[in-house]
């Protein structure tokens, strides 16, 4: 996006980077799907020179010429209506993460100048905190769109102590998965979460394509992680929202604990993530042990203490 050669999109035309988004977002689309997952022939014969589908057979299934898909997958986006659109988003059986990720795109790819924005809000407000207070056995967190852990309650900052270990703030789940060893501990399925908070970022990138903070972020993590380098070269995208998080406390254990995350509505981007664990189960006993431990201060003296004046 706007961080590849000029992070901040101020001396060239922006749109190229949206061109070469496009086309390597449809290209690897393209690639994850077959001839036989489409529902097109295939011939014994056929020796095929591209994984996945070939772009004759993209513009076949979307209902459109194979010179207009051609232009189209090299970023030249000008006039794309909501039916081609809409053919090409069947086509490469895209989710609605995809699709919405390929509509800010094309809406990129005609922008001919960064829009005036204001800086990303990085404060949480004093009513949200109270919310996140008031849940007193629930593990609580307001996060970024790029992953900063915005604000927590004590539940929250003593489940998520080895992120908070680390004296960078504000505390970022990115930067702990992917240049903390002890990610591969602390979450039982890494190479998931790994590939979810990718795939997180990459959707926020199409969202937000001029915030500094966030190019700044993947500028970080493409130099010093060849497995995030590797993973962001898939495009892979995804909003995710619900689901079982797998952990292992290093006071506590194992847990399983169903998550849920609620944007706040506000325009900043930010949004409220929740834990939960199943009554009368081993997390459960878990949690209430981990609330005993964030009750005699020992969550608070794991972890550096914050930084009043946060990095905006």
């Amino acid at each position: 996006m706007a961080g590849r050669n000029d992070p901040y999109g101020t001396n060239r035309d922006i749109r190229d980077d949206f061109r070469a988004e496009i086309r390597e977002f449809l290209g690897t689309r393209r690639a994850k799907v077959t001839p036989e997952q489409a529902g097109l022939p295939t011939y014994g014969g056929e020796r095929r020179r591209v994984t996945g589908l070939r772009r004759e057979e993209v513009a076949l299934l979307a209902g459109i010429s194979s010179e207009y898909y051609t232009r189209l997958e090299r970023g030249n986006a000008t006039g794309v209506s909501e039916s081609v659109i809409e053919g090409i988003a069947q086509a490469l059986q895209l989710d609605e993460a995809e699709r919405i990720h390929l509509l800010r795109l094309l809406r990129g790819a005609g922008t001919t100048r960064p829009p005036r924005r204001r800086p990303v809000q990085q404060r949480v407000r004093p009513a949200v905190q109270r919310v996140l207070d008031s849940m007193t056995g629930t593990p609580a967190f307001v996060l970024s769109g790029r992953g900063d852990i915005l604000a927590d309650n004590h539940l929250g900052r003593a489940l998520f102590s080895p992120v908070y270990a680390d004296p960078a703030r504000p505390p970022n789940n990115a930067r702990f998965v992917f240049l903390d060893p002890r990610a591969t501990e602390f979450f039982r399925e890494w190479d998931k979460v790994a590939g979810d908070t990718v795939a997180m970022l990459r959707a926020e990138a199409g969202r937000e394509p001029y915030d500094r903070r966030l190019m700044d972020l993947i500028g970080e993590l493409s130099t010093r992680s060849e497995e995030f380098r590797h993973r962001w070269a898939a495009h892979n995208v995804r909003i995710h929202t619900t689901g079982v998080k797998l952990l292992h406390h290093p006071v506590v254990g194992d847990l399983d604990l169903p998550f849920e995350t609620f944007p706040l509505g506000d325009g900043s981007g930010q949004f409220l993530l929740t834990y939960t664990a199943e009554p009368t189960s081993p997390s459960q006993d878990a949690l209430t042990l981990l609330a005993s431990w964030a009750a005699n201060g020992d969550a608070e003296r794991s972890a550096p203490a914050d930084d009043s004046e946060q990095d905006t």
